[in-house]
């Protein structure tokens, strides 16, 4: 988009870049001022209370993605893409018991990386890393070009200009204010979000109308009202088995099972489910109303700010610019602290730096976040120009293999006493290994279906044949308080 057909005065966009950049940087600062040492900046004391345990799970559930990716999914695959979308919410809401689980078997935990390796050994922890960090780069990556498309398609903003202030504004105030920061934030866009979202819908359905959104869709685009239409019937599973491996093995969501209080975690995410629920329906269904306004679409992830901007207006795209921005910061932010956060924990202190002190990894983790920002930035920039990083939704279900193949190891993990270690490394290699070529022969509405299938069938068929006996309470003792990261390495 170009700057003579942009909705969106540039000053305008200018205006509200650098105030919202302003305000985060500043609460940034502000809340992760008490931040002495790792573990306050990893997760906040320990003691989230309820009120925001559920604000930051549900913003950081809501995306870019989420306000962007939805209307293009509506787009390509009609109801059943938003309403595919919108199951999402069943991953928070069946993670809230394994919440409280984690939180009762690891009291003194950091990571998703800790659990895997103490209950499943160093093989398994290592592909887990593997597919871990493959699947945060690959969110961080199409997060940042959320940004990037939402400033150039409602101001003609360049794309990498926009991408590049996005990113460093989460870069800066997550170094600043780590957890807490974090936290304190999205409670704040959650507010924004659910606000502008409903705000969107309303005047998108008063001003174009259910009936004129029927009749355009019957006449140009019948397919998207077609409840039988293959591919969304797949990606209608796909997306469900995909938002569930996203969460479940996630150091996002970890992280945050052991930073809320012990009695919050379940309710939290049970709450942060429901009220995720109806936002990417909301989101996605302005996009049906595409063909009665007769926009031409350039690339489908523009879709959802084109037709807010074509309804509403100036109003319509500030809101639009606000929403989005909010729901960008309140993901990268959880993403960058929580990938940090495993690649210190994990990868310098797991490998590189045994004895790391909590000095060290305070350090440390400072220092990878700043290279995160500088690595999602050099992939992003390159959107269009490689083979798999093409639009926002190309991006994010590539890693749909890598997650969903997760999803039985780690609740076996939790709940099966029995489950065999070496079948749990290899049900990740392999369901990772088929979703990606069925991604690649098939489309990206199976990757996760295929990984999840293969995953547990491989899982199930090693336990079957060499069950291991495991004692949970080992858990409990992973980091003894007073002497986590001190002097002592890896067990």
């Amino acid at each position: 988009m170009t700057e003579d057909v942009a909705i969106l005065p540039e000053g305008i966009a200018w205006g509200l870049l650098i105030a919202f950049s302003i305000l985060w940087v500043f609460l940034g600062w502000f809340l992760g001022r008490k931040n002495k040492t790792a573990e306050d900046h990893m997760l906040a004391g320990r003691n989230v209370g309820l009120a925001l345990a559920t604000a930051t799970a549900m913003a950081t559930w809501v995306t870019a993605n989420t306000t962007m990716t939805a209307p293009q999914l509506a787009l390509q695959l009609g109801v059943w893409g938003m309403f595919g979308y919108s199951l999402g919410a069943l991953g928070l809401i069946l993670f809230a018991p394994l919440a409280k689980r984690i939180r009762e078997l690891m009291p003194h935990g950091f990571t998703s990386g800790d659990f895997i390796r103490l209950r499943f050994g160093k093989f398994t922890w290592r592909v887990f890393l593997v597919v871990s960090l493959i699947y945060a780069f690959g969110w961080l990556v199409s997060l940042a070009m959320a940004g990037g498309v939402l400033i150039n398609a409602l101001s003609g903003i360049d794309y990498r200009v926009g991408m590049t202030i996005i990113l460093a504004v989460c870069v800066l105030y997550t170094l600043l204010g780590g957890l807490r920061a974090v936290i304190g934030t999205d409670f704040v866009q959650t507010i924004i979000i659910i606000l502008g979202v409903a705000f969107i819908a309303w005047l998108t359905i008063d001003k174009v109308g259910f009936e004129a959104i029927h009749f355009n869709l019957m006449e140009e685009r019948p397919e998207l009202l077609n409840l039988l239409f293959p591919a969304a019937i797949m990606f209608l599973f796909n997306n469900l088995l995909f938002g569930v491996g996203e969460i479940f093995h996630s150091n996002v969501w970890w992280s945050r099972a052991f930073a809320f209080g012990r009695s919050v975690g379940f309710r939290a995410y049970l709450l942060a489910g429901l009220l995720w629920l109806p936002i990417p329906i909301v989101a996605g269904f302005i996009a049906l109303a595409t063909p009665a306004l007769g926009i031409n679409v350039p690339v489908a992830d523009m879709v959802g700010p084109l037709v807010a901007a074509e309804v509403l207006g100036l109003t319509g795209a500030i809101v639009v610019f606000i929403v989005v921005f909010a729901a960008l910061a309140s993901s990268l932010d959880s993403l960058l602290a929580a990938t940090s956060d495993l690649v210190t924990r994990d990868i310098y202190r797991g490998h590189i730096r045994k004895s790391a002190s909590q000095h060290e990894q305070f350090r440390a983790t400072k220092v990878i976040v700043v290279l995160l920002g500088l690595l999602t930035w050099a992939a992003a920039s390159y959107r269009g120009e490689l083979p798999i990083i093409g639009s926002l939704a190309a991006v994010l279900y590539f890693t749909g293999a890598f997650v969903a193949s997760a999803i039985w190891p780690v609740v076996a993990g939790l709940y099966w006493r029995r489950a065999n270690p070496t079948g749990a490394a290899l049900s990740m290699i392999a369901g990772t290994t088929l979703g990606l070529v069925s991604y690649f022969v098939i489309g990206f509405y199976v990757a996760a279906l295929v990984g999840a299938a293969v995953s547990l069938a491989v899982l199930v068929l090693f336990t079957w044949i060499a069950p291991r006996d495991f004692d949970w309470r080992s858990l409990a003792e992973a980091e003894p308080r007073g002497t986590a990261g001190a002097t002592g390495g890896v067990r």
